[in-house]
């Protein structure tokens, strides 16, 4: 069987027995134009993902492994409701949805001292892979209660799953060449904590030539807010663009998403 181009995966060729088509599938250019910072920005919805980063138990949940050790966590799920709203839209007009969560290995193999040492700092063993979060759940293990997303959430069938060991998910991960097979130039960045490994996946994937826009309605930190506001101005001022969940949802809505006029012309 010969699948044609609307069946076929984002980045493929065209084959049957007898000859191979090299050229990938055709995509459709889909602009969005929403406010940002420090412009306005117009997206290509065909060319775009959005990872949703660490919206896992652990970090958003009351019995959490962060809850568990007296940390505010009330903040954390603060994205939860913008994105509930704004995923549905966004699979609906065809962008990815990509989970971005810690799912270590049970016997820590791939994570060295350094990264320990972040959630365990005294060496009591009180941190990855630890069962002393209130639920005794393994803090941050692959296919744990601790690594499954929040309520309120729900990851769908046809969304992608990566697991992270680090404060980047593309550090150690398949995300890259995931995101490079569905041929993806633009990226959404929600989720949290929004000073750390929102931020950190943020730069890498800036640096690795991805479009960088950071939702600031769904994302949140349990830091202090001079911290979110140090990861926004950042984001700004060195390596893309911030914006709104709620601006993005009203575009998606409109029936008209055509870009704006007084752009300057590329070279």
């Amino acid at each position: 069987m010969t699948l044609t181009a609307t069946d076929r995966p984002r980045n493929s060729w065209g084959l049957s027995a007898s000859a191979v088509d090299l050229r990938r599938p055709a995509r459709p250019e889909r602009p969005v134009t929403i406010p940002a910072q420090p412009q306005r920005l117009t997206l290509d919805l065909a060319s775009t993902a959005v990872l949703v980063i660490d919206m896992q138990n652990d970090f958003c949940h009351p019995d959490g492994w962060l809850g568990g050790i007296g940390v505010d966590v009330s903040g954390a799920a603060a994205p939860t409701g913008v994105l509930s709203g704004l995923l549905p839209a966004l699979r609906t007009a065809g962008v990815p949805v990509v989970w971005v969560n810690w799912g270590n290995r049970p016997d820590l193999a791939n994570l060295p001292p350094g990264v320990l040492h972040v959630y365990d700092a005294d060496g009591t063993g009180g941190g990855i892979g630890s069962t002393d979060s209130p639920t005794g759940s393994a803090v941050l293990q692959k296919d744990s209660w601790a690594a499954a997303v929040v309520d309120g959430l729900t990851a769908e069938p046809g969304d992608l799953r990566v697991d992270k060991y680090r404060m980047s998910g593309f550090t150690d991960t398949p995300l890259d060449s995931i995101l490079r097979n569905l041929r993806v130039d633009s990226l959404l960045l929600t989720g949290v904590n929004a000073d750390q490994c929102v931020f950190a996946t943020l730069i890498d994937a800036a640096n690795l030539g991805y479009d960088v826009v950071m939702l600031e309605d769904a994302v949140a930190t349990t830091s202090p807010q001079f911290c979110l506001d140090a990861t926004v101005y950042n984001v700004r001022q060195c390596f893309g663009f911030t914006a709104t969940g709620a601006d993005l949802l009203a575009a998606l809505g409109s029936p008209d998403r055509e870009s704006p006029t007084d752009l300057e012309p590329r070279p």
